[in-house]
């Protein structure tokens, strides 16, 4: 790309806020006194009453300068220049017709402040500005579809539209990186079924921390990181946050899993991890404990869990990344049973947050086959229990919170108007959630 360097001698004036719409890329238009040359270049100055100086933050070049008057649909122009319907009526009413400009803007590299002017549409600078067309607001390809719909005068997009395409758009961002994670998570249950133990012990790390574990403890010996692997004499896994973490990883092709697995976590726990005492304690093995070892890990409240379950349960992340609640993960780890026996309370908890994502998924169905288009609560509540629900909901409330939830900007999955005093929160479909 040629750089093209440009001296500046003078500045626009034009109302403060659409000089800060303009150098956001909200707008690309203006509505200056006088026609305007294409090729034009100047600087934006905005407008601001009663102040001595007057920063500059960017220029421009005009692209095009239409003339538009009364036959145009001025609500379409309104959304291009953020100036309202009201005021564009008052300006057809004093002038018949007004200027349209279609702005290319710039940012300086850096800004200048200079003595306010209180007249003139353009305003001398005090020394000649050099700029060049580095910094554009807006890239070639958006400018130019902007400048289409605006010249085709097409309406703006719904809102809901919007969201709709933005969602869309970070849904499709997020499964190209999801298939770059699902090749080492499915690595997880073969790998603790053979006899490499130094990659299941990675695979075990960079799990933990995909599900948003953490550790910023550098020591080898008891770090989270899976370049980093504890070796001999080092804790296969340590987190720090949310809460403490130890465990032992033990890949093995159905081999018994000895006593001594239990005693090497205490011991190695309790030399590199000062929080070791109210430290969660967790076994990794696709090996069953021998009848020494399963009363040890049940006296020690040590959770003896399956490559195949960890497996499950990042999968389950991966394709859902809110369904783990890791504070609900900690509440079922600190619970009984311990030992072997605690495997299945995991894959308890991990149908537990696919039953919510069914619930929720089946209520994003409810709002989308419903014949209004934006519905209230209360006809949800009362279609609720006809519509095959996947488990019952008792109340109206713990609807409603699920409607907010599903509406909220994370999430997506449903629009919300809200109640005014006279009517409740309303909601609408935006998009499925794919269970």
């Amino acid at each position: 790309m040629i750089i093209q360097s440009i001296d500046i001698s003078n500045a626009l004036r034009l109302d403060s806020q659409i000089v800060d719409g303009l150098i956001k890329g909200d707008i690309i238009a203006a509505i200056p006194r006088t026609f305007t040359n294409v090729g034009r270049t100047f600087a934006l100055y905005p407008d601001q009453p009663d102040t001595e100086t007057v920063t500059i933050s960017a220029w421009a070049r005009c692209e095009q300068c239409d003339i538009v008057d009364s036959s145009k649909p001025l609500d379409i122009i309104s959304h291009y220049t953020a100036i309202s319907i009201q005021r564009l009526h008052e300006i057809i009413a004093e002038r018949e017709s007004f200027f349209l400009i279609y702005l290319r803007v710039y940012r300086l590299s850096k800004s200048i402040t200079i003595p306010a002017r209180s007249q003139g549409q353009y305003v001398a600078l005090p020394d000649r500005l050099k700029v060049d067309d580095s910094s554009p607001v807006l890239s070639d390809p958006d400018f130019a579809r902007i400048k289409q719909k605006l010249e085709n005068l097409e309406p703006p997009e719904p809102l809901n539209v919007q969201i709709q395409r933005l969602l869309e758009e970070a849904e499709s961002n997020h499964k190209i990186e999801s298939s770059k994670n699902l090749d080492w998570i499915q690595k997880i249950a073969r790998v603790g079924n053979s006899s490499g133990g130094h990659e299941f012990e990675k695979l075990v790390r960079k799990s933990f921390m995909f599900l948003g574990f953490g550790n910023s403890n550098t020591n080898p010996k008891a770090s989270l990181d899976p370049e980093a692997t504890g070796g001999a004499g080092g804790i296969d896994l340590c987190c720090e946050y949310p809460y403490p973490i130890v465990g032992e990883c033990k890949a093995s092709a159905n081999k018994k899993i000895p006593t001594d697995v239990c005693s090497q976590l205490t011991y190695l726990g309790q030399a590199h991890f000062p929080a070791y005492e109210k430290a969660i304690k967790i076994i990794i093995a696709a090996g069953s404990l021998n009848h020494h070892s399963n009363p040890v890990a049940i006296g020690n409240k040590m959770n003896v869990i399956r490559p195949e379950t960890l497996e499950e349960l990042v999968k389950l992340k991966l394709t859902h990344s809110g369904s783990i609640n890791l504070q609900d993960l900690k509440l079922s780890l600190e619970s009984e049973p311990f030992g072997e026996d605690s495997n299945s309370k995991i894959l308890g908890f991990i149908e537990k947050a696919k039953l919510e994502i069914k619930l929720r998924s089946h209520v994003v169905n409810l709002v989308k086959n419903n014949h209004e288009e934006k519905v209230e609560v209360e006809t949800l509540f009362g279609a609720y229990p006809y519509s095959n629900p996947p488990k019952p909901i008792r109340e109206r409330e713990e609807l409603k919170d699920i409607l907010i939830e599903l509406s909220s900007p994370l999430a997506g999955y449903l629009g919300r108007v809200k109640g005014n005093g006279r009517t409740g929160d309303r909601f609408y479909y935006l998009r499925d959630l794919p269970i």
